[in-house]
């Protein structure tokens, strides 16, 4: 199957009041797109790192009552998880697209990932284009642009804080053409995830490479 990117429809999905109904749509409209994106992004992303990712649809199985606000694929090192590992994402909110590295609070060596990313502050901030987002909590919607934050007052809470997270990307506009072009927003996703490679490198190394 091709991904022919994503309709008004999709979002819709976020309106739907019950934790089941709201979870069949997710499995009936979302689940089969993050399927198609994601075989693509897994190929490219184990040709980019280097060494094998594996492609995790969120699955929200904790979920007894609250329907979710948002959904995603995750894409990491381990066939058997995603969130105790740097990983990239793909998912929804009812009003954008996010493209993350995600770095959650799951992760045993956060204290040793974020002081790999603060001794190479200088390097990363010029590394990572000004029009990328980020986020210190995956369930919140309030990124904002890396060029109004203090990355090293982010990376420092990161290490110091056991529930802080540290997400890096882009998001879009659910209204953006760029979403109803399947080809052009797989192209977008991958040149994103390309940018970050070498932070989620940095994250085992402690090198940018």
């Amino acid at each position: 199957m091709k991904f022919e990117g994503f309709t008004e429809k999709d979002f819709q999905v976020f309106t739907i009041e019950g934790l089941d109904a709201r979870m069949s749509a997710i499995q009936e409209r979302i689940q089969p797109k993050f399927r198609e994106i994601g075989d693509i992004l897994q190929m490219e992303l184990s040709a980019h790192v280097g060494s094998e990712m594996f492609l995790h649809i969120a699955k929200h199985a904790r979920r007894t009552v609250n329907p979710p606000n948002d959904t995603w694929l995750a894409i990491g090192p381990n066939k058997r998880g995603y969130k105790k590992y740097p990983h990239f994402q793909v998912g929804l909110f009812d009003d954008h697209v996010f493209l993350w590295l995600a770095y959650i609070y799951e992760l045993p060596n956060k204290t040793q990932i974020a002081q790999n990313f603060l001794n190479h502050l200088d390097e990363i901030e010029k590394l990572v284009p000004k029009d990328y987002v980020v986020s210190v909590d995956h369930t919140q919607k309030n990124a904002k642009p890396i060029s109004e934050i203090s990355l090293e007052e982010v990376l420092t809470r990161f290490k110091k804080v056991k529930k802080a997270e540290f997400l890096i990307g882009r998001n879009i506009a659910k209204d953006d053409p760029l979403l109803t072009d399947g080809e052009k927003f797989i192209d977008f996703t991958v040149d994103t995830f390309k940018r970050l490679v070498p932070l989620y490198k940095m994250s085992y190394t402690g090198e940018l490479v």
